[in-house]
């Protein structure tokens, strides 16, 4: 289930002081992943967080920005003002609900302006967090085996064809098995986007991906998440 269904009284019910909102995007992935994967890569990891902790499930944001990604059939973006516009919208409603913190879960790396968002929301007091963090990702990458690293597996690569392989494996196309392209150098990519680096839309190896290798990067991030909960609220 990517949406929650709960209904206000669940909510008043569990009385939960952290909301935690899946940031997703909606970008090429090549011809194996869907456009909405980091959607669905967010809802993944905030479905298992809700069920481990006495958290606030928030539907996902499906646009954000992917302006690297222009160019590519597909891809629709958000300017990084009205991304982060949105936030904070969204955590003034929050306020008005009594629900002080607010996690970002973000499936997209190009969605930079969240580091400044979650910087300035914090200017006063601990209000907001970002996760997961890059010792996250690499904490669960190795936790789960997996052969690349984040640099080198940019997009639809090994980290987040294993998660779909995982959680929904309807939505992976089998191309993943030959679909491996490496720039691991990508010194212009701020100007050229993701087109100076492939045709294909993918950097990274999704050859190395598995449902077992996404399982148990989920796992790691919930015991992750203990840490980022502890700092936010303490």
């Amino acid at each position: 289930m990517l949406f929650t269904t709960a209904t206000t009284y669940d909510v008043a019910d569990r009385g939960a002081s952290v909301a935690i909102l899946p940031v997703g995007s909606f970008e090429q992935h090549g011809n194996h992943l869907p456009l909405a994967t980091d959607t669905v890569i967010a809802c993944a990891i905030v479905n298992r967080l809700a069920t481990e902790y006495n958290v606030f499930k928030l539907p996902p944001l499906t646009f954000s920005c992917s302006h690297e990604h222009e160019g590519f059939a597909g891809t629709v973006s958000l300017s990084s003002r009205t991304l982060a516009n949105v936030i904070g919208d969204v955590q003034e409603s929050l306020d008005r609900s009594a629900v002080r913190h607010l996690v970002l879960v973000n499936g997209h790396g190009g969605n930079y302006v969240l580091s400044n968002v979650v910087q300035e929301a914090n200017v006063s007091e601990r209000r907001v967090a970002l996760f997961p963090g890059g010792q996250a990702v690499n904490d669960a990458r190795r936790h789960a085996g997996m052969e690349t690293g984040a640099v080198e597996d940019m997009h639809g690569g090994e980290w987040e064809t294993s998660i779909l392989l995982s959680e929904h494996p309807e939505l992976v196309g089998q191309e993943y098995r030959n679909g491996d392209h490496e720039a691991p150098s990508r010194p212009h990519l701020l100007v050229t986007g993701m087109r100076g680096y492939t045709d294909r839309g993918i950097i990274g190896r999704p050859s190395l991906a598995s449902a077992e290798k996404g399982a148990a990067a989920l796992d790691s991030l919930v015991v992750s998440f203990a840490e980022t909960l502890k700092v936010l609220t303490e």
